[in-house]
């Protein structure tokens, strides 16, 4: 797939967004695109393996309806299989292309579109993405797949204030998003991994300052992830403790040939959500990446996973923590002798980051200019880790306006072990 045709695609997913979300907030409808977006992935995803599986029987995966003889040993059969190699199970009837064409009913085309002549498909869809999760209980991806879909909520009335108006716009979604092709056959390119994080980068851009809680931007992240890999063509680990929709992770990968394991933590549970989907839809499979909701400062997720080999993070700047009396006998803080100020939990970040950072790894993080002077307890942990330990590395000073919602300049610090 040409970069002509990937462009293409992006914009044909941004053209369903703007023109369907009518007078919902881009921040608002971003969780319902990126969710039936994901959705289809799922289900592509679902129909390419069990054709696969049934290539020897001659028959195709959506051709299997309870008529057949065998229907339950074919689809037990493959839900094993998916269970293992996917993580989730799908039956052909929950696809979403069946979905799409039961929304449409008899409506020949989208343009003379008329509700009466549509099916109800709300309920089914519901139904559909809480089988997703259910599919996975008891499993080894059932942690990945927890409440998935949960922001997607269809019967909401930004939506449309009837049943019957939220069905239109959902049936409308479908069908737009059904005619167009994934190309999930072809890996020579992460066509739909791209598209997804374009259309996050859209929205952030109409979310202002909530932006900067799901979204670094590519520029910063670029930097961000060739610190961390110079001289690697492989890692063990990567790690973010503040991992939004997991894009910083993902452009890690991006440098290097292979990636073990990916390590994140995210406070923000729509954006938590987000990072899962993300992970999934550019293809890491649910052993290898492992994501929770936690606050980072003071529930940790990860200790027991610790030394990581690449650290990158791009906390909220300036962010209030609680800097309890407690924190001084934590290990993560306790040689530095001062705790970083509450209302100030820049350095906070840095010294969780580098407790969790391997002899032979690199960490950058973003931060606002002001931790590179600022007094008080902030410039006696900056003096520790410059004149005890020489774990400072690089400063690299970044241009204001660079990100979303806030105008202060910023720098990137990149410290290093030996």
């Amino acid at each position: 797939m040409s970069e002509d045709q990937k462009k293409q695609l992006e914009q044909q997913l941004w053209n369903i967004a703007n023109t369907l979300r009518g007078k919902m907030n881009a921040d608002e409808f971003r969780d319902y695109i990126l969710g039936f977006i994901f959705y289809k992935y799922l289900s592509e995803k679902m129909n390419i393996f069990a054709n696969e599986i049934l290539k020897q029987d001659k028959i195709k995966f959506r051709e299997i309806t309870p008529k057949i003889a065998q229907a339950n040993d074919f689809l037990e059969a493959i839900k094993e299989e998916a269970l293992e190699k996917l993580g989730y199970f799908l039956k052909p009837e929950e696809l979403f292309t069946e979905v799409a064409k039961r929304g449409m009913g008899n409506n020949e085309s989208i343009d003379q579109f008329d509700e009466s002549k549509t099916n109800f498909i709300i309920e089914d869809l519901q139904k559909i993405l809480i089988n997703i999760q259910l599919s996975t209980m008891g499993t080894e991806s059932e942690d990945d797949f927890d409440n998935l879909f949960e922001d997607m909520d269809l019967n909401s009335t930004k939506l449309g204030k009837t049943p019957e108006a939220r069905n239109e716009i959902i049936a409308k979604v479908l069908f737009h998003l059904d005619k167009i092709d994934f190309k999930l056959e072809s890996t020579e390119l992460d066509v739909l991994g791209d598209a997804y994080e374009y259309l996050i980068g859209q929205f952030a851009s109409g979310a202002g300052k909530k932006a900067g809680e799901f979204y670094t931007p590519q520029e910063v992240s670029k930097i961000l992830a060739k610190i961390v890999t110079t001289g690697k063509q492989k890692l063990k680990s990567v790690y973010d403790p503040t991992c939004g929709s997991g894009s910083l992770l993902l452009r890690v990968a991006r440098e290097v040939k292979d990636v073990a394991m990916f390590y994140g933590q995210e406070m923000n549970r729509t954006t938590y959500n987000l990072a899962r989907m993300n992970m999934i839809l550019h293809g890491v499979h649910y052993r290898q990446f492992d994501i929770k909701q936690e606050d980072t400062l003071e529930y940790p997720q990860h200790i027991e996973h610790l030394p990581f080999e690449a650290i990158v993070a791009n906390p909220p700047f300036s962010a209030n923590w609680s800097a309890n009396p407690i924190f001084t006998s934590d290990d993560r803080f306790s040689q530095y002798g001062k705790l970083a100020p509450a209302s100030k939990a820049d350095f906070a970040f840095v010294q969780h980051m580098i407790y969790h950072l391997a002899e032979n790894g690199t960490m950058a993080i973003v931060l606002p200019h002001g931790a590179l002077f600022r007094g008080g307890a902030e410039q006696h942990i900056r003096r520790y880790l410059i004149e005890n330990k020489n774990f400072l590395d690089a400063v690299i000073g970044l241009p204001a306006n660079i990100f979303y919602g806030t105008s202060i300049p910023t720098c990137i610090m990149v410290f290093k072990k030996c």
